[in-house]
C-alpha cells in the first residue's frame, strides 16, 4: 500500500523525492475522557479550537484532568500539525491547524491526531500547505470512511505521499507562500473589522422602538402587498439565501431538486422582498435585484410607495424586527412554525419618512460594498495561492538558485 501511493507521484522533479508521512514524522491519536473529567486540571485543546484555523497557541482552553505521564504522551511542541480526525462535512476531515508555539502541560481532543515532523526531513510550515494541496486532500478524501462523519484514521494518514525538495527549498518555498497567507489573514481581518461596524450601524441607524418612539409604528398590511403570481415557467429559477440575497440557483452550487412541473413557483421581480415562508423566524429573506421564479416555499411581497426598498431589506435583518417574526410565526414546534403573508401583515414595523429611509439605505449599503470589496479581494488572494502551490509544490516552477542558496546558508 505504501509503495502503491508513493507511485502515484509522477513526474517527480530532479533532485526531489517521494515520501509516505509515516517515513516523515510521527502520528499520535489525542486523548478519550469521560465528562466527570473536565472543568479543572490542565489546559486541553478541543476541535473547535483548531476547526478553521490555520493556527494556534497559547489561549484561554477548556480544563481536562490529566495525568502527568499523560500530559507527557499527548504534548504539544511548536511546529506540531494537527489533522481533524472526524467531521460532519467532507471538506471538513483532515483540515489541519499548526501549534506555533510550545503548549506548556497542554494535552489535546481524541478528535484530533498530532503529527510531529521530522525537522531534518520536513519544513513544517511547507507541510501544511502540502496538506492544503488538492492533490493531498483528494488522497485523504479517498482513504476517509463515511458513516454519519467522514473520518480519517491514524493508519491512513500515515501512507499518504507527497514529495519533497531538498530541505532549504522546502523553507524558500513556505516562505514565499506565506506572503500570500499574510495577504488573505491582513484582508481577513480588515472583514471582520467592518462586518463588526456595519452592525455597529445598522443598530445605530434602524431605531429600536421604545416608549419615546422616534417613528411611527404601522401594520405591514397597509405597505406591502403579496406577488402570488405562477406559470412563468419561461422565467429563470432563483434562489433565496441568507447571505447571498436573491441569486440563480445555479450559482448556489447545490443540485437542482425542483420540480419539473413550475406551474406553481412564484415570480419574483426586481424590488420585490422574498422570505422562507418556514424560515422568516431566523431571519432568511432578502431583497431581489433580479426577475426570475422561485419555489412555492417562499413569501413574496411587493413594498408600497410608502417604502424604499433596500432600507426594508435592511430592517428585516435586525433583531427586534425577526423576534417579530418569531411571535407571529404559527406552528406547534419549530420544524412547523411558518409566517404565511396573512400574519406578516399583522406584524408591525417602524416607518421613518421615504427620505430617511433612503440617507439610512445609502449609508448601510456603501458600508456593504466596502465588505463586498474585500471578500472579492481575499478570494482573489485566495485563488493566486491555490494556482502558485500547484506550481510550486509539483516542482513545475523552481525557485532561484540564488534564493535557495539563502536559506541553506541559514
Amino acid at each position: 500500500m505504501l509503495k502503491k501511493e508513493i507511485r502515484l507521484i509522477k513526474n517527480i522533479p530532479e533532485n526531489w523525492n517521494a515520501y509516505v508521512l509515516s517515513e516523515l514524522g510521527e502520528f499520535k491519536n489525542g486523548i478519550n475522557k469521560d465528562k466527570s473529567s473536565f472543568g479543572f486540571g490542565v489546559p486541553f485543546v478541543n476541535l473547535m479550537d483548531v476547526f478553521g484555523k490555520s493556527s494556534i497557541k497559547n489561549s484561554s482552553f477548556s480544563l481536562v484532568d490529566a495525568t502527568e505521564k499523560e500530559q507527557e504522551i499527548y504534548n504539544l511542541q511548536a511546529g506540531d500539525i494537527l489533522f481533524v480526525r472526524s467531521s460532519v462535512k467532507p471538506e471538513g476531515v483532515g483540515q489541519t491547524c499548526v501549534v506555533v508555539e510550545s503548549l506548556a502541560s497542554t494535552v489535546y481532543s481524541g478528535f484530533l491526531i498530532r503529527f510531529r515532523p521530522d525537522s531534518k526531513l520536513i519544513n513544517w510550515q511547507y507541510a501544511t500547505h502540502c496538506f492544503d494541496g488538492s492533490r493531498f486532500r483528494q488522497r485523504l478524501l479517498v482513504h476517509s470512511t463515511v458513516a454519519a462523519n467522514t473520518n480519517i484514521n491514524q493508519e491512513s494518514l500515515k501512507q499518504l505521499a507527497i514529495q519533497l525538495p531538498p530541505l532549504p527549498e522546502q523553507k524558500a518555498i513556505a516562505a514565499l507562500l506565506s506572503t500570500w497567507d499574510e495577504a488573505i489573514e491582513k484582508t481577513e481581518r480588515l472583514i471582520q473589522a467592518k462586518e463588526k461596524r456595519f452592525k455597529w450601524l445598522l443598530n445605530d441607524l434602524i431605531h429600536v422602538p421604545t416608549k419615546e418612539e422616534m417613528w411611527k409604528q404601522v401594520r405591514m398590511k397597509s405597505l406591502f402587498k403579496e406577488r402570488k403570481e405562477g406559470n412563468r415557467g419561461d422565467l429563470p429559477l432563483l434562489s433565496i439565501t441568507n447571505s447571498a440575497g436573491v441569486i440563480p440557483h445555479s450559482e448556489t452550487n447545490r443540485k437542482d431538486s425542483s420540480n419539473k412541473d413550475k406551474s406553481k413557483y412564484l415570480r419574483i421581480c426586481s424590488g420585490d422582498i422574498g422570505y422562507n415562508t418556514m424560515r422568516m423566524w431566523q431571519g432568511v429573506s432578502a431583497l431581489s435585484t433580479l426577475e426570475g421564479i422561485v419555489s412555492p416555499a417562499y413569501t413574496i411581497c411587493i413594498p408600497g410607495e410608502k417604502l424604499h426598498s433596500q432600507f426594508v431589506a435592511y430592517l428585516f435583518k435586525t433583531p427586534f424586527m425577526i423576534h417579530r417574526f418569531y411571535r407571529y410565526s404559527q406552528g406547534l414546534t419549530s420544524d412547523t412554525w411558518n409566517l404565511k403573508f396573512r400574519h406578516f401583515s399583522e406584524v408591525k414595523m417602524p416607518l421613518p419618512s421615504l427620505e430617511e429611509q433612503q440617507q439610512i439605505s445609502e449609508t448601510l449599503s456603501s458600508a456593504q460594498q466596502e465588505i463586498d470589496l474585500l471578500k472579492q479581494l481575499a478570494d482573489k488572494y485566495k485563488t493566486q495561492k491555490r494556482g502558485l502551490m500547484q506550481k510550486m509544490l509539483t516542482g513545475e516552477w523552481r525557485v532561484k538558485p540564488e534564493i535557495v542558496n539563502q536559506y541553506r546558508e541559514a
